[in-house]
């Protein structure tokens, strides 16, 4: 009998052993459950933002494809600036040289008009209030203001007896009057 209690005292320390394994193994299987459950979490959170990842490269490659069109935006308006730029430097110089092209005929004017002046030419010196204007005598005689080969006939200057044409077609509406 000593050797079934020693064999029923070795089975309940060895039950004892086995209890105290399994309550170790239940706390390491909650301590992975725990372990499994933050995985999980985590699992989904980077697929949520893998999912966030797609959507901002496609944000970030249609901000690439608009910087890239604002910059050649940008080039068409520097080479466009730089044309006109050149245009108005090119429209000042002409500005310029029109500027100077007048005073030089201005001058030219009043050395012209100094010398007729000094040749004894007649003049009308009333400018109207500016001292500078002065307006040279008519060199033309005065006949050719009218016609003097035909003053003679019916007053026309387009020959003698024009006013009387026929009209032919048109003596209807003329016949009517003036309209």
């Amino acid at each position: 009998m000593e050797a079934e209690l020693r064999a029923v005292d070795e089975m309940r320390a060895e039950l004892a052993q086995v209890r105290l394994d399994i309550q170790k193994l239940g706390l390491a299987r909650q301590e992975l459950m725990g372990q499994v459950q933050g995985f999980t979490q985590d699992l989904a959170r980077s697929a949520v933002d893998l999912q966030q990842v797609a959507a901002l490269k496609a944000e970030i490659q249609e901000i690439r494809h608009e910087t890239q069109h604002l910059r050649s935006g940008i080039e068409v308006e520097k080479k466009g600036y730089a044309e006109s730029y050149e245009q108005g430097q090119e429209m000042q110089k002409k500005l310029i040289s029109v500027a100077s092209e007048v005073e030089k005929l201005r001058a030219e004017a009043e050395k012209r008009s100094r010398a007729a002046v000094s040749v004894g030419n007649q003049v009308y010196a009333g400018g109207y209030g500016n001292p500078k204007a002065a307006y040279a005598a008519n060199p033309y005689n005065a006949g050719y203001s009218t016609n003097q080969a035909n003053t003679a006939d019916s007053g026309s200057q387009y020959g003698p007896g024009s006013t009387h044409a026929p009209w032919g077609a048109y003596d209807m509406q003329r016949a009517s009057g003036r309209r």
